[in-house]
């Protein structure tokens, strides 16, 4: 005896303007009674605030009371009788009725880690005091509505960059900060989330081999607790994008791609923020670096030097 949900989309993306699809299948060894079959749909922002990005008031808090996105629910068949084995029961609905005001802005789904965004449908069959409900949920994606999108694909925003042991704020190498290096490049910080991030990078000089070049993608989540905002970064992903001691003067492409649902627009709300940065980190050959793993990106070491840019 089981219940699932079937969206219409595989890839279980919609918009706030369009309506949301799918079946209920049963799969019953023999037939039920039920008291009827409801839909709930429910879309909050849930926070929480961890003791490392606020101070020991704030982390009494713990987790945040929800913002309400949507809170509905929909009746899908009045009581009746479902029959054995498999049965389908279509159902459609509107997240967003004609004329209705939303309880708070349809942001994009996001799965942060102080921050998430979620849009959940959930199924119940209720079959009275004597008998257990059937129920089952599943999360769909919503992404910005057509109308709020720009006519035109936008053009990614290009910062040139350069790195010396000059720009670096970090203690450095004697060997480094002797003999120099040079890298410039350039990098997007402003694209669409279904487009990669692109730039380009070249060692100009360097006095120290290099071990390897990495791109770090970190999201910074703000929360509004009380009169004071705590802040967290977090890495999301790393991208390689040369392994070893290149060649001086060559060129090397930047391309990475943005996971969805672990990245979406950048959000400035009242009670809360989430912005992007990219990190370009180079990690230089040494005795050290061969005895330590890869530096954290919070702790930088004396073999490290890195380059960051927020990326709306």
């Amino acid at each position: 005896m089981s219940v699932e949900i079937k969206l219409s989309r595989s890839n279980r993306i919609y918009r706030p303007n369009e309506p949301v699809e799918g079946k209920i299948v049963t799969k019953l060894s023999s037939s039920i009674s039920h008291q009827g079959i409801r839909l709930k749909v429910n879309a909050s922002v849930n926070l929480q605030v961890r003791g490392g990005s606020a101070g020991v008031i704030e982390s009494f808090y713990g987790v945040i009371k929800p913002i309400t996105i949507l809170n509905k629910t929909v009746e899908v068949l009045k009581s009746g009788r479902i029959s054995s084995g498999s049965t389908e029961i279509p159902f459609s609905f509107w997240l967003k009725d004609p004329g209705e005001k939303p309880l708070e802005k349809f942001y994009e789904t996001y799965h942060g880690g102080d921050v998430s965004i979620q849009y959940l449908v959930s199924v119940d069959i209720s079959r009275g005091y004597l008998h257990k409900s059937l129920s089952a949920t599943m999360e769909f994606i919503i992404e910005s509505e057509k109308e709020n999108l720009p006519e035109k694909p936008i053009s990614p925003e290009m910062v040139i960059f350069y790195m010396t042991q000059d720009t670096q704020r970090h203690s450095l190498l004697p060997e480094l900060k002797s003999g120099g290096f040079r890298v410039s490049g350039k990098m997007c910080t402003l694209c669409s989330l279904s487009d990669p991030i692109e730039g380009e990078l070249t060692i100009e000089s360097s006095a120290v081999p290099i071990l390897s070049i990495d791109v770090h993608l970190l999201r910074l989540e703000s929360i509004l607790v009380g009169e004071k905002i705590a802040t967290e970064s977090s890495l999301i992903q790393t991208t390689q994008i040369a392994d070893g001691d290149i060649c001086r003067g060559m060129t090397l492409p930047i391309y990475i791609i943005l996971p969805r649902l672990l990245t979406c627009p950048s959000i400035f709300a009242g009670p809360f923020s989430i912005e992007f940065k990219v990190t370009l980190v180079i990690t230089f050959q040494s005795e050290q670096s061969k005895v330590h793993s890869k530096s954290n990106f919070k702790t930088l070491k004396s073999w490290v030097t890195c380059s960051g840019k927020y990326s709306p």
